[in-house]
């Protein structure tokens, strides 16, 4: 087991918990939390504080948190997840376990959830809530996940069943080779990217509770729906920009062809004089197609371009590690950026 995490002495799960004004629920939360997992050396707990104007992060701090990260100023939950995993990386986590802090997963959960990563089957991990007969969830919203599942399911070429559960398990080595863009959710961006990067992404069963309070990720449905797909609609052209832009730029040419044919069919009968507005037609569209499968040359260039930034990327978290085993790396202190604070980790041996 120890040689799938890189032959450490220990082996160290970190939970992190994305967290936007979450004082009053916060305790009961960490109090449901696991303290001892079968294979699992070290738990830590790692809070990210996305610019609460409660005292978030001084409940954490109470309540024994390892760690604790704060942005200065709400900048939404992809970006907080995001952070996240940066910090969790740099605290040596061999496994990082991503819940929300309104305790709508058990955190029992968490030992099935990392089993998978543990026994070398999986990247990621994905707690399945059981929507299509999930008792918390009321009858649209059970046919809306189901939908937006699949359609992700499509995009990102797995077998995921829900695909927006934040509650997730990732090795060291996937969440080194993922960078969240979106700055909506993380939840589809993350699988279409490990879709995208061939990696091994299983679902677990999962239990649920009724949340104490609605959603802070979007206020209405038709705002959910058209974000998520937007951040969908983003990733995956990101991805696969060159079958995107070149298989509608062929079907904007072939449109095109219609008024063309037209035209020449009229033309070849003696009667081209009245139809040569088909042909200006065609031939924009014939133009417009072509410039658009041409753009997705240059986008097809510029993701091979941010193949290279990943992969540099992840050399750079990986030096970092490194240098971290060889007592190199300095710490951090509260001024470490503009628009983030990291408050001083307490690790508890």
């Amino acid at each position: 087991m120890r040689a799938i995490f890189g032959g450490e002495n220990t082996l160290r799960l970190i939970i992190q918990i994305p967290c936007l004004n979450e004082a009053d629920h916060l305790p009961e939360t960490l109090a449901a939390l696991p303290h001892s997992i079968p294979g699992i050396d070290e738990i830590e707990i790692l809070v990210i504080d996305d610019g609460s104007s409660d005292n978030t992060a001084g409940v954490a701090r109470q309540w024994g948190v390892h760690h604790v990260v704060s942005h200065r100023r709400n900048r939404g939950l992809a970006a907080a997840f995001q952070t996240g995993i940066d910090a969790a990386l740099k605290a040596g986590a061999d496994i990082i376990v991503n819940t929300d802090a309104d305790g709508q997963y058990e955190g029992a959960d968490i030992a099935e959830l990392v089993q998978p990563v543990l026994r070398g089957e999986a990247d990621i991990v994905i707690g399945d809530r059981g929507v299509a007969d999930n008792a918390h969830f009321g009858p649209f919203k059970r046919r809306l996940q189901r939908l937006g599942s699949a359609v992700v399911r499509r995009a990102s070429g797995t077998t995921i069943t829900d695909a927006v559960s934040g509650f997730r398990a990732i090795s060291r080595e996937a969440a080194q080779k993922l960078t969240i863009t979106t700055e909506f959710s993380y939840t589809t961006d993350m699988l279409i990217q490990a879709g995208r990067k061939r990696m091994a992404v299983k679902s677990v069963p999962v239990r649920t509770h009724r949340t104490p309070r609605p959603s802070r990720l979007f206020k209405s449905i038709p705002r959910f729906i058209s974000q998520t797909g937007v951040t969908i609609t983003r990733a995956y052209t990101t991805h696969n920009a060159l079958r995107v832009f070149v298989g509608l730029g062929l079907m904007l040419a072939f449109v095109g062809l219609l008024p063309i044919m037209r035209f020449v069919w009229f033309y070849l009968a003696g009667d081209g004089n009245g139809h040569v507005q088909s042909l200006i037609i065609g031939g924009s569209l014939l133009m417009l197609g072509t410039l658009v499968a041409v753009m997705g040359i240059l986008a097809d260039l510029i993701a091979t371009n941010r193949k290279l930034l990943e992969a540099t990327l992840y050399k750079l978290r990986k030096l970092e590690e490194q240098l971290a085993d060889e007592g190199e790396r300095p710490g951090h202190d509260e001024g470490e950026s503009a628009d983030v604070v990291s408050l001083k980790s307490r690790r508890v041996r």
